[in-house]
C-alpha cells in the first residue's frame, strides 16, 4: 500500500465526476463510468485475469452515494445499484495515474466483442 493519503473525495454536482485529491498533490478527475467500468470488484474484475468482464452499457451511469470502508477505501453506489466494489487510494492513484492507457484499452475491448458504452 502507498504512503500517499487522500485529502480530498468530491463528488461534483452532476453526480457523473468524482475528484481525488492527494497530500503529494496529485488529483485525479474520474468518470463514474471509468469507474463503473474499471470497478475492483469480483464481479467486474472476476477471481483471476481470464475471468475479467467487459461491461458496456454504463455511458450515462452516475454516482449515487460515497461510503468509507475503514481507513483505505470507500465503496461507491452507482444508479445501476452496483455497489461492491471497494476503491482504495491505490486503486485511485493507479488508475489517475494509468487513466488514458485504462481507458483505451476498455473501449478497443468493447469494440473487440461487439459492445458499446450506450
Amino acid at each position: 500500500m502507498s504512503d500517499i493519503w487522500p485529502t480530498q473525495i468530491r463528488l461534483h454536482k452532476d453526480k457523473r465526476t468524482l475528484t481525488v485529491s492527494f497530500d503529494n498533490h496529485e488529483s485525479y478527475d474520474f468518470p463514474a463510468e471509468f469507474l463503473r467500468v474499471t470497478s475492483p470488484s469480483a464481479e467486474v474484475q472476476g477471481h483471476g485475469q481470464d475471468q475479467k468482464k467487459t461491461v458496456g452499457g454504463k455511458k450515462d451511469v452516475e454516482i449515487m452515494q460515497i461510503d468509507p470502508v475503514g481507513n483505505y477505501a470507500v465503496r461507491l453506489v452507482f444508479t445501476d445499484l452496483h455497489d461492491t466494489g471497494y476503491y482504495t487510494w491505490d486503486y485511485f492513484l493507479e488508475h489517475g495515474r494509468g487513466y488514458d492507457e485504462i481507458w483505451q484499452g476498455y473501449l478497443a475491448e468493447l469494440e473487440e466483442k461487439g459492445l458499446t458504452r450506450d
